[in-house]
């Protein structure tokens, strides 16, 4: 039986997991949970795993949780605000943490599920974007087996050699091929873009996400931050990765090798793929996605991205070869842009625009210490907003 901590339960990952939780119940127990503010969803898995703990954002929240379960007979703790989560990130009867908390601010907790050597489904990107030399090395100091959940790293994994140990180029392996849908508006004209209301922007063809990665994926800027992190969770250099636009969605991700083999992981768009692999590494599970149907798939198709349509794209690519702060700088300020688009505070195209001039304005420094990530992701945020103003 393994236990479980799940971070972000409420969000399209956490539901996604705790579905695939479900269906096995005499191998995972769910030990705790966390959710921002959705209180009714979070009373429901409550109700439905009865897990020892769960965490949300505020006190406020906590009461209005708390009063909730305590009326369905339910005798989960409630707990509120970061050092909770962190806490439940790090509980001594836990084996496995899902770490799914969108943004900066899950990087605490998944670090402090790394540093207790628990077992780490990885779907928070930000916090290698952000920090992701010191993770690593947090990775390799406690021993964590850290399992990538994004579909496209989970498939990079999928068809790497077995015996893969962190260095790319004497496993054999040439290039990354990382795919990418194209987002919403990959075939859109480029004037009809200024008037993209943030309804268009979060209504993918293929994928079910939350607002702020959806946006990122029509921005194509959570590719980028997947670039990023192909660079740290498998050692790869910044020009052995590849980014490859294919609308079907069925092609996870490929990885190339230097006798010209390409190996690639395909499957139905359904993150219960990812998830499943992860929870039973190196089993297998059965996860509900429907069976993949090559027959009425058809034709799959490839493209090659457009920057001038996708600048965000570019500008991660940027931040990657420059290193140190510019990542942190990057997230922080796509986070702010994102934020204020979905506001109806920010044209869909400035997005790019605020993230650029938050680069150009934060130097270039060296990143030591998790204070640095913490100041440079502090930085970005108010350069960001400086640009926002600008803008506005």
């Amino acid at each position: 039986m393994m236990n479980l901590t799940i971070l972000g339960a409420t969000g399209s990952i956490g539901v996604s997991t705790l579905d695939v939780v479900a269906r096995h119940p005499d191998r995972y127990r769910v030990m705790a949970l966390s959710g921002h503010s959705q209180i009714e969803k979070l009373a429901e898995q409550c109700l439905q795993f009865q897990p020892l703990y769960a965490v949300v954002g505020t006190a406020t929240v906590a009461q209005q949780l708390e009063k909730i379960i305590r009326a369905q007979g339910i005798k989960t703790d409630v707990l509120y605000g970061a050092e909770a989560l962190v806490n439940i990130a790090s509980l001594t009867e836990v084996d496995t943490v899902m770490a799914a908390i969108v943004g900066a601010a899950g990087l605490m907790s998944t670090l402090a599920a790394v540093k207790s050597g628990k077992r780490v489904l990885l779907a928070n990107k930000e916090a290698l974007v952000m920090a992701g030399d010191i993770f690593m090395a947090e990775v390799r100091q406690s021993g964590t087996c850290l399992l990538p959940i994004d579909s496209e790293h989970n498939a990079i994994f999928q068809s790497m050699p077995m015996a893969y140990a962190g260095d790319f180029l004497a496993s054999g392996i040439s290039r990354i091929l990382l795919t990418a849908s194209g987002g919403p508006f990959r075939e859109v004209a480029l004037d009809v873009l200024a008037t993209v209301t943030p309804e268009q922007a979060i209504a993918h063809p293929k994928w079910t996400m939350g607002r702020k990665i959806s946006v990122d994926s029509a921005t194509m800027m959570n590719k980028g931050l997947e670039v990023i992190e192909a660079h740290y969770l498998f050692n790869a250099p910044a020009d052995c990765i590849e980014v490859v636009i294919h609308p079907q969605s069925v092609i996870h991700s490929l990885v190339e090798y230097v006798d010209g083999s390409v190996l690639a992981q395909l499957g139905n768009p359904d993150m219960r793929t990812p998830i499943a692999h992860a929870l039973a590494w190196p089993e297998r599970i059965e996860s509900g996605v429907a069976r993949l149907n090559l027959f009425t798939t058809g034709v799959l198709q490839f493209e090659q991205p457009d920057l001038c349509r996708f600048p965000c794209l570019d500008l991660a690519y940027q931040a990657l070869k420059a290193g140190g702060n510019m990542p942190a700088v990057l997230n922080a300020a796509n986070e702010i842009a994102v934020h204020a688009f979905l506001a109806g505070q920010l044209s869909f195209l400035n997005i790019s625009t605020v993230i650029a001039e938050t680069l150009a304005a934060v130097p270039c420094q060296s990143v030591n210490s998790l204070e640095a990530v913490l100041a440079a992701d502090l930085t970005g945020r108010e350069m960001a907003r400086k640009a926002l103003q600008a803008l506005s």
